[in-house]
């Protein structure tokens, strides 16, 4: 029985473990990245560890989350970051040089290779071939560290594609058309794995966007076959000596199979509020639009550029209409300068944005009130793009073009005749703006600069024997990291300082929760299904536990999210039976008594609900380096128990 192409990277980066699905895995990770949003703290961890050189075949650092230098806060974590990286033996990249996975993608990724990032869209590095997921801080400073990463050996699901895309039919509508089947719970502990005919019709940027969008579907990752469309992407950024090609075995075996012809695809949106509520554009219809946002790491490849480039050529936006575009990298706008691409866009009257994540973060760009605003991003969450009321769509760069033309949601298609977009034979390749790290002999002589923002990691307390607490906030279904541990250009910049961050921690959902957590001095949280969905950020469980969460419990729990409460120390649990969530409110006193036996004898443990006078049970499928890890108080203080 033949191998998957997943099945092929795991077990060759296999460290522990055995490849039986739904067991625990070790993996050695060969590359890690970090973006500034989330570096910071990483890199904190990294230091607690005493570890003096990353042990990774190759770590990078990225600056492109907080770019808008607004007070010290951001500068002094970009200067802290740049001069750990010069010490530590990390690649630097500037601000202004990108978005890490495009930089990533273009620069650095391998076919074959593994990598962790501090950023759940991560996985935009499949679009080489590569395994790339999407990990929380602490997992990745393990992992420059030289420590295993450890993952759910995942099933795999097979998509099929055969035939080719019409004109001005994009590979965000072939994400979306996987959303629309699947859901944004419907890739947990799964790869999707894409196969078929149809794949060597799209490029290596068209690949990455339907990678990059895997993370809204809940995936471990998502991956293409390294072919020769993979070799001349390569060999156009001068990289071709890192080609390898792979594919699965024709006898491989899955454990899903989802078929999609590309011929029957037609333009599409994911509605507000999330990425699987996907309707064609015939079913929404000629919509008035007050914003367009084109760019992110999801959609700002030159190809893309070029595309809307030539929609706008001798256009000019729609008089009720905002249009921004944010190029990928200093690659893709410094080819777009000199191709005069540039030149048309702003003609047209586009606002061109740096090259950094900006409003898919809702740093800038947040629309008017109750604004609708078309985006090619990822994410379209409540309060997400910086208004609370913003109705945003997620739409192809074509689609999003041809409607700030014309000022309502439009069709590509009758946009005529598409002509042909080719990759170049050879990108701009400049990395000026990466700086190297110092050699190892030279290390001592860097300083590590910090400013008074950043603060130490939040210390964690061992497992005590019983937890008696109250519940402190009870949510519903679909809670995302968004609604645990807001963005946006307020609140970013305190991302490394815990004690801060914490005040806005839930206030989508509770403003006063802050504070009714801090009185408590101990609480639980509730949830429903698919609690954590959304961004890898460690910030969701390192804020709740400097307020004193102890446990969460939930009826289904995102992954990424989920790793990130054990690394804290917090422990996850589901509901044996789903219907016990009805039976509790907020402010009821819950008691698990002897928990670490519990935990260490049985994956159900016994919970009581002392206001009301009732037990019950709580699933905790714990692997027994997980149970270590919380027994230690989380991952910090186990690695340092077992260095």
């Amino acid at each position: 029985m033949g191998l998957t192409l997943t099945e092929k990277i795991l077990s060759a980066h296999l460290v522990e473990g055995e490849m039986i699905k739904g067991t625990e895995i070790g993996i050695r990770i060969d590359q890690t990245l970090t973006q500034d949003a989330t570096g910071t703290m990483a890199y904190l961890e990294f230091e607690a560890m005493g570890v003096p050189r990353v042990k990774t075949e190759r770590s990078v650092a990225y600056i492109d989350h907080n770019t808008l230098q607004n007070g010290f806060m951001n500068m002094d974590d970009h200067r802290f970051i740049g001069s750990i990286a010069k010490k530590h033996g990390i690649y630097f990249s500037r601000p202004g040089n990108g978005i890490c996975h495009q930089v990533h993608l273009e620069r650095f990724g391998v076919p074959g290779k593994t990598l962790i990032g501090s950023d759940s869209h991560t996985p935009t590095g499949g679009g080489i071939g590569m395994i790339a997921i999407g990990a929380g801080g602490m997992d990745v400073a393990v992992a420059m560290g030289g420590g295993t990463y450890y993952i759910t050996c995942p099933k795999v699901v097979k998509v099929e594609l055969t035939g080719k895309l019409q004109p001005w039919v994009a590979a965000k509508d072939v994400i979306l058309e996987v959303l629309k089947r699947l859901s944004v719970k419907g890739g947990v502990g799964k790869v999707i794995e894409y196969c078929g005919e149809g794949v060597k019709t799209l490029s290596v940027p068209e690949r990455a966007t339907i990678t990059n969008m895997g993370a809204e579907l809940g995936a471990t990752t998502s991956i293409f076959p390294s072919d020769e469309v993979t070799y001349e992407f390569l060999k156009a950024q001068g990289r071709e000596d890192v080609y390898t090609e792979l594919s699965a075995d024709s006898d491989a075996v899955y454990d899903e199979i989802v078929e999609i012809n590309l011929s029957e695809l037609e333009p599409m949106a994911a509605c507000p509020h999330s990425p699987d509520n996907i309707k064609t554009v015939d079913e929404i219809g000629a919509m008035k639009i007050d914003q367009v946002c084109i760019g992110s790491c999801t959609n700002s490849s030159l190809m893309d550029m070029m595309k809307v480039a030539h929609i706008l050529k001798g256009k000019t936006v729609h008089p009720d209409v905002s249009l921004s575009i944010a190029p990928g990298s200093k690659q893709v706008l410094s080819m777009l300068a000199e191709n005069g691409a540039l030149a048309i866009m702003l003609e047209a009257g586009a606002r061109v944005l740096e090259s950094a994540c900006g409003p898919c973060i809702g740093m800038g760009q947040s629309p008017n009130s109750g604004g609708i605003s078309l985006r090619t991003f990822n994410r379209n969450f409540e309060g997400r793009s910086g208004t609370a009321d913003g109705q945003i769509y997620l739409v192809s760069p074509e689609l999003a073009a041809a409607s700030a033309v014309a000022g309502v949601l439009t069709d590509p298609r009758t946009l005529g005749d598409m002509p042909e977009f080719k990759m170049p034979e050879k990108f701009n390749v400049n990395d000026n703006m990466i700086v190297e790290p110092v050699p190892a002999e030279d290390m001592d002589s860097v300083e590590v600069l910090r400013g008074p923002n950043i603060k130490p990691f939040p210390t964690s307390e061992p497992m005590p024997e019983t937890i008696d607490a109250k519940v402190s906030l009870k949510v519903g279904d679909n809670i995302t990291t968004d609604h645990i541990m807001p963005a946006g250009a307020k609140i970013l910049p305190l991302r490394s300082n815990i004690p801060e961050i914490s005040k806005y921690c839930f206030a989508v959902c509770d403003e006063t929760f802050h504070d009714r957590a801090l009185s408590m001095g101990k609480s639980i949280v509730i949830g429903g299904s698919n609690y954590g969905q959304g961004s890898s950020r460690e910030h969701a469980a390192l804020a709740p536990l400097y307020l004193g969460v102890k446990a969460v419990i939930t009826k289904s729990f995102a992954r990424i999210h989920m790793a990130n409460l054990i690394n804290a120390g917090i422990i996850p649990m589901t509901f044996a039976n789903e219907a016990d969530y009805d039976r509790i409110d907020a402010n009821d006193e819950l008691m698990i008594a002897n928990v670490a036996d519990q935990i260490k004898n049985s994956t159900t443990i016994k919970v009581t609900n002392v206001t009301k006078g009732f037990d019950f049970d709580c699933i905790v499928n714990f692997s027994d380096r997980q149970k270590e890890m919380l027994y230690a108080g989380g991952l910090l203080n186990y690695t340092k128990n077992n260095g």
